[in-house]
């Protein structure tokens, strides 16, 4: 892990260089994506068939790509009670938070008479991509599909990827336990093409959400706009704020199962006591090696892992408003007083006992949060991202006259005649 103090010189350069944006488009992956999003639109599901087999190296027909109900049931038969019972929990948990989130229909009666006020409907049909294979995450499913659920969209679409033909049963019994409406072993550029435009087999949906790679990223950047997407993701990302209570142990390991996801992770620790640091330093020296995913660890925390050794805590705080991480744990005796000078993190974790395993699974909260920056002016996922909001606007006869004469005199300010004349016709009526 690198290390900076604040009371460098060169401190800020060396903090800019290190948090740069890794979610900016590569131009030789959008080329090739741009590619496969125009030869699924042409060609449809012959072309998306062939790169199916392509990319995951199969040999299969095109109505073998519906996983059929009876394959998923077998899955959901597979798992252990106690993995199901700790799916259920989850659900259960992560309803309740989004639950909580349910807009609804308003209106109100002016001064005037006039009724104005918002309708809320939800979104049709539904895309989630779910990364497929042996690293595949049941978790991308449950906070996905779940508050489209609880916005009450009717139809939800999976796709989920089975390079090798290789299918996670976790990932499908998930499904089958939440519902969903149909799931498709496709996965890459081509299916979110297929998502957004349609095929003779897949539907095309209105907005597509959920994680994947580069070619995922870039694939829904090109189809924004005809469809909705929930956001870009880049590389995941943690910052610790760690005071000189802080159990060592526990921090190393935070950072440690941050930097398990890739090699592109970004897990960074800030202090401003030196004993803290150098003993969490020591425990990831001691817990590394016993990870099973040793080697990507080892190569996230050389890229991106991070230490800032700080002044004081304000100071760690305007570092963390710069960043805008994705996470941020607060593993400090009193994580209130730093919380009100917090401006921008996907999500907070307060506290030495709220571990981001812990969100990242079933606390409640969605997992899928802005990176990359983002947080600056984003938000996590949620059900209002697949509620819309319509205007609703009923002016009352009796009334109208005073609006209209606005609105009229308004329009011929901006020269828009015909705009003037229909409020006129009311305010004469």
């Amino acid at each position: 892990m690198k290390y900076l103090d604040t009371s460098s010189s060169d401190f800020k350069k060396s903090l800019s260089s290190q948090i740069k944006s890794n979610s900016e488009p590569n131009d030789e992956i959008s080329m090739v994506v741009s590619e496969i999003v125009k030869d699924i639109r042409d060609r449809g599901d012959e072309a998306l068939l062939e790169y199916t087999n392509q990319y995951d190296r199969l040999s299969a027909q095109l109505k073998n790509l519906e996983i059929t109900k009876s394959e998923i049931d077998t899955a959901l038969s597979r798992i252990s009670d106690s993995m199901r019972e700790s799916l259920e929990n989850a659900i259960k948990r992560i309803r309740s938070f989004h639950e909580k989130q349910k807009q609804e229909t308003w209106t109100y009666t002016d001064e005037d008479g006039n009724t104005l006020g918002q309708r809320i409907t939800s979104i049709e049909r539904v895309g989630v991509y779910v990364p497929g294979g042996k690293a595949a995450y049941p978790s991308s499913v449950l906070m996905n599909v779940i508050p489209a659920q609880v916005a009450g969209v009717q139809e939800i679409i999976m796709v989920v990827p089975t390079p090798d033909g290789e299918r996670n049963d976790l990932v499908l019994a998930s499904a089958a336990i939440l519902g969903v409406n149909k799931i498709f072993s496709i996965g890459g550029a081509q299916a979110i093409a297929a998502l957004a435009f349609g095929t003779k087999l897949i539907p095309k949906v209105d907005k597509i959400v959920g994680p994947g790679n580069m070619f995922v990223a870039a694939a829904k950047r090109q189809v924004f706009g005809f469809v909705g997407i929930d956001m870009i993701a880049g590389p995941s990302e943690v910052v610790i704020i760690a005071d000189e209570n802080a159990n060592a142990d526990w921090v190393a390991m935070d950072l440690l199962a941050q930097a398990e996801h890739d090699e592109e992770a970004s897990a960074i620790l800030i202090s401003p006591n030196a004993n803290i640091i150098k003993s969490v330093e020591k425990s990831i020296e001691k817990f590394l090696p016993q990870m099973e995913r040793a080697e990507i660890i080892q190569a996230s925390l050389n890229n991106n892992g991070l230490i800032i050794k700080t002044k004081d805590f304000a100071q760690a705080v305007e570092i963390v408003n710069i960043i805008a991480p994705e996470h941020l744990e607060l593993a400090v005796i009193d994580p209130e007083i730093l919380l009100e000078d917090i401006k921008h993190a996907g999500a907070i974790f307060m506290g030495n006992y709220s571990a981001e395993s812990i969100g990242d699974y079933c606390a409640g909260p969605n997992h899928v949060l802005p990176t990359s920056h983002t947080a600056r002016f984003s938000s996590p996922l949620g059900v209002y991202d697949f509620q819309k909001k319509t205007s609703l606007i009923k002016c009352d006869g009796n009334s109208v006259s005073e609006i209209a004469k606005v609105a009229s005199i308004l329009a011929h300010g901006e020269g828009l005649t015909a705009h003037a004349r229909s409020a006129e016709f009311r305010h004469r009526s």
